[in-house]
């Protein structure tokens, strides 16, 4: 056994860690998992993953014989990079746009507090993610002799398993999402010979898919969301809530129902054939009613 297959076996090693590590991003609260607010993870548990992941990029590309002209852990052409990473920045920043515009009716611009620590998680797991994918295991499925078609689609399946896209609980757009991206990623890969492109466009989506819908990947089911868990709290459009709060949480009173509530007019027969009876003579009228004027009727008929 030659030194050069030792070491590819050994990078190999390192690869299958980085697998096992993006397995359980979710762990770390990394990636797709870095949900805004309330997040049970802390922040050095997060940066855990990023460093482990780039110390392992980092192991096997300097065991690895040929990281650059196997493993295209490079970055490529300056204008091909440029050219095809602002290609597919603006198409992840159109469909983000499209499904917000789809799924909620507007954007859902998450709190500003929270677009740094975005911005890091995308780029930090396009970084990643693309150097994993794209770079190692890609550019080994091409050099054992694999047509480019097929080690993209081979690469991309692989990335869909590995990050559960398709997994329970997981919005069927995030699972179109991370299948696109592992295509266009790989084809702009082998197009530029290098990772450039692909992490610009990764990065640029998954930002843009978390300032439209204001999650990094765990997009949850129509009617899930919390504005939506309240809307179904309140009255029907046109009901006003006659409930007054005695306590916070802590039951209701009656509010605005405690007038007394008008006859309908509805007289049954009997009760008007005694009505009648009751009636007083015209001369008894006149008698009850002499000497009032316009004014004491009116007073009358207002109390």
């Amino acid at each position: 056994m030659t030194e050069e297959t030792v070491r590819v076996l050994v990078a190999s090693g390192f690869f299958m860690l980085l697998l096992f590590l993006r397995v359980e991003a979710s762990r770390f609260g990394a990636a797709e998992a870095d949900e805004p607010g309330g997040r049970r993870v802390g922040t050095l548990t997060r940066l855990a993953w990023y460093l482990i992941g780039a110390g392992l990029l980092w192991a096997i590309y300097q065991i690895h014989p040929a990281p650059h002209d196997v493993l295209y852990l490079l970055i490529g052409h300056r204008g091909d990079v440029i050219l095809y990473g602002t290609f597919l920045g603006l198409i992840g920043l159109g469909q983000a746009a499209a499904f917000a515009w789809y799924r909620y009716g507007y954007l859902r611009l998450p709190p500003g507090r929270e677009y740094p620590g975005a911005a890091l998680n995308a780029i930090a797991t396009a970084a990643i993610d693309e150097a994993t994918f794209r770079g190692a295991l890609l550019g080994t499925l091409v050099a054992l002799g694999l047509p480019g078609y097929g080690a993209i689609l081979i690469s991309t399946l692989v990335f869909v398993v590995v990050t559960r896209a398709a997994g329970p609980g997981r919005h069927r757009y995030m699972l179109a999402l991370t299948f696109g991206i592992g295509l266009a990623a790989g084809w702009a890969t082998l197009a530029t010979g290098g990772l450039g492109a692909a992490i610009i466009g990764h990065a640029v989506t998954s930002f843009a898919v978390f300032v439209c819908t204001g999650h990094a990947g765990h997009v949850p089911p129509a009617g899930q969301e919390p504005e939506e868990v309240e809307l179904r709290k309140l009255p029907p459009d046109g009901w006003q809530d006659a409930r007054r709060s005695l306590v916070a949480g802590r039951g209701a009173e009656p509010r605005g129902i405690a007038e007394q509530i008008e006859p309908s007019g509805f007289v049954s027969r009997a009760d008007r054939l005694a009505a009648e009876s009751r009636q007083p003579s015209g001369l008894e009228a006149w008698l009850r009613y002499a000497g009032r004027t316009i004014g004491d009727d009116i007073a009358r008929r207002r109390h």
